[in-house]
C-alpha cells in the first residue's frame, strides 16, 4: 500500500513566556540607608560647624527620617515589588538634604523656625506616598477622573484669587496660622487630565498640518486641532494676571505643550506652544507691574547697588554662588540669610550653591535628572497611552519647576518664586511632589512587571 504522509503542520508561534525581572528591593534598602546616613551627617555637619558639637536632636532627625523611609520602602516592598529602584532612594536624600538647609538657615532666624514644620508636612507627604501604593493597585484606573480632575483643578487654581496677596501673588490660602497652595495640587490634577485626554485624541492630534517653508519636519496643526492648545494658552494667561503667578502659568502650559508632542510626535506643537508662550510672556511682562518689576531686576539685577540702595535678592543669590566656588564655604558657613525672607523658599539654591559648592550643586542637579529619566524611562517602557503620558508628564513637571526654579534664582530668567522640590520649604510642595513620586513608583512597577515576550526583553 502506498505510504500518504500528511502536509507538515506548520510550526507553533513562539510562546509568549515572561522573563523574570529583577525586582532590586534590596537595592532600594541600601540606597535608602545611605540616603539616610548622608542626611544625617549633614546634619551633624551644621552643628559641628556652626557650635563645635553635634546638634541635640541628631539622633533623632536620624531615627525619624529612617522610619519614614523605611515605611515607605516596606509599602513599596509589598505592594510595588517590580518598581524602580532609584525613585524612592531619590526622594529621601533630597527631601533630606532640603530639612538639613532649612535647619542651616534657622539658626540664623531662631524666632521663625521652619524646619519642624517642614518635618510635619514631610511626614505627611510619606504617609500619602504610602497610602496611594498601596491603594492605586493600576495607575489606568485614573483616567476614568479625568473630568474630575480638570474641574477640581480650575477650582483650586481660582479659590486663591479671593484671598489676599503674599509677596506680591495671590497663590495662597491662609487662615488662621495654616496655609495651603493649592496650585501645587493642581498639577497633577491636570496631568491626569492631560494624559487621558491626549490619550484618547492623540490619532486626531496628529494629523499634519501646513510645512514652514521646506522643513518638511517643521509642520504646524491645522486649524480645527488648534483650539485646545490657545486654550490652554489663555487659561494660562489668565491665571498669570489674577494671581500674578508667572511660574504656575508656564509650568501648565509647558505640561501641556510637552505631552501634546509626546502624543503626537509633531514638532509644530513645539513651535507654537514657544510662540503662544513668549508672546504671553512678553505682553503681561510689559503690562503687569508685579511682573515688570522681575524683568527689570533679571535685566539689571545690580541696579539697586548702583542706586545706592544695597543688593537686592537677586544680587545676593548671585554673590551666594560666586562665594561658593568649587568646594562650597561649608555647610553652615555661608551668609545666603542675607537674601533676607526668601532663603529658605525660594532662593534655597543658593545657599546649597554658596556652602556646598559647584560640586555639591551639580550633584543635586544631577539627582533630579536622574529623577526625571527614571519617570521618563517607566513611560516609555508602558504599553498603554495614558499611563506613557502619565508618567511623561509627572516627570515633565519636576524638571520644568527645576528648570525654572534653577534659572530665576541663577539670573539666567525672570524669577518665578515656586519652590525647589523636596529642598524648599513649602509644605504643599513636598507633599505635591511626594504624591508624584508614588505615582511614579506605580507606573513603573506597571511597566517593569508587566510581562512580555522573551524576545521583546
Amino acid at each position: 500500500m502506498a505510504g500518504t504522509s500528511a502536509d507538515p503542520a506548520p510550526p507553533a508561534a513562539p510562546a509568549v513566556r515572561a522573563v523574570p525581572v529583577a525586582r532590586r528591593r534590596g537595592t532600594e534598602l541600601a540606597l535608602l540607608v545611605v540616603a539616610v546616613l548622608l542626611s544625617v551627617y549633614g546634619y551633624c555637619d551644621v552643628g559641628l560647624a556652626r557650635n563645635g558639637t553635634v546638634p541635640p536632636g541628631a539622633a533623632g532627625y536620624g531615627a525619624g527620617l529612617g522610619v519614614l523611609a523605611l515605611l515607605a520602602h516596606l509599602a513599596v516592598r509589598f505592594r510595588a515589588p517590580y518598581a524602580d529602584p532609584l525613585l524612592l532612594p531619590i526622594a529621601v536624600l533630597l527631601n533630606g538634604l532640603g530639612l538639613v538647609l532649612i535647619y542651616r538657615l534657622d539658626l540664623e532666624t531662631p524666632a521663625d523656625e521652619a524646619a519642624p514644620a517642614q518635618l510635619i508636612w514631610s511626614t505627611a507627604g510619606v504617609g500619602l506616598f504610602i497610602a496611594a501604593v498601596l491603594f492605586l493597585r493600576d495607575h489606568r484606573v485614573l483616567q476614568r477622573y479625568a473630568y474630575l480632575s480638570v474641574v477640581t483643578a480650575l477650582i483650586l487654581m481660582i479659590v486663591p484669587i479671593f484671598f489676599p496677596a503674599v509677596n506680591g501673588a495671590r497663590i495662597w490660602i491662609r487662615f488662621g496660622g495654616f496655609s495651603i497652595q493649592p496650585g501645587e495640587f493642581a498639577k497633577i490634577l491636570l496631568a491626569v487630565f492631560f494624559a487621558s485626554h491626549l490619550a484618547a485624541n492623540r490619532n486626531a492630534l496628529a494629523h499634519t498640518g501646513r510645512t514652514i517653508w521646506r522643513f518638511e519636519r517643521l509642520q504646524l496643526p491645522t486649524g480645527r486641532v488648534l483650539g485646545p492648545i490657545v486654550a490652554i494658552w489663555l487659561l494660562s494667561v489668565g491665571v498669570l494676571v489674577l494671581e500674578r503667578d508667572l511660574g504656575t502659568s508656564l509650568l501648565f502650559f509647558g505640561l501641556f505643550v510637552i505631552l501634546l508632542y509626546v502624543a503626537t510626535g509633531r514638532i509644530g506643537w513645539i513651535a507654537v506652544g514657544l510662540l503662544l508662550a513668549a508672546l504671553g510672556a512678553f505682553a503681561v511682562g510689559s503690562l503687569e507691574p508685579h511682573v515688570h518689576s522681575r524683568v527689570e531686576d533679571w535685566l539689571h539685577p545690580f541696579a539697586s547697588i548702583d542706586a545706592g540702595q544695597g543688593p537686592n535678592q537677586l544680587a545676593q543669590s548671585l554673590f551666594a554662588f560666586a562665594a561658593g566656588g568649587m568646594l562650597g564655604t561649608g555647610l553652615g558657613l555661608g551668609h545666603s540669610i542675607l537674601i533676607g525672607f526668601a532663603a529658605k523658599s525660594d532662593f534655597i539654591l543658593a545657599t546649597a550653591g554658596e556652602e556646598l559648592g559647584l560640586a555639591g550643586l551639580c550633584a543635586i542637579f544631577l539627582l533630579y535628572a536622574l529623577l526625571v529619566e527614571r519617570g521618563f524611562r517607566a513611560g516609555l517602557a508602558l504599553r498603554d497611552a495614558f499611563g506613557r503620558l502619565l508618567a511623561i508628564g509627572l516627570a515633565s513637571i519636576v524638571a520644568l519647576q527645576v528648570f525654572v526654579i534653577a534659572g530665576g534664582v541663577m539670573g539666567l530668567i525672570p524669577l518665578t518664586g515656586m519652590a525647589m522640590p523636596f529642598l524648599a520649604q513649602g509644605g504643599s510642595s513636598v507633599v505635591t511632589n511626594w504624591i508624584i513620586v508614588a505615582l511614579l513608583i506605580r507606573v513603573s512597577d506597571s511597566a517593569r512587571g508587566q510581562p512580555l515576550p522573551a524576545e521583546a526583553r
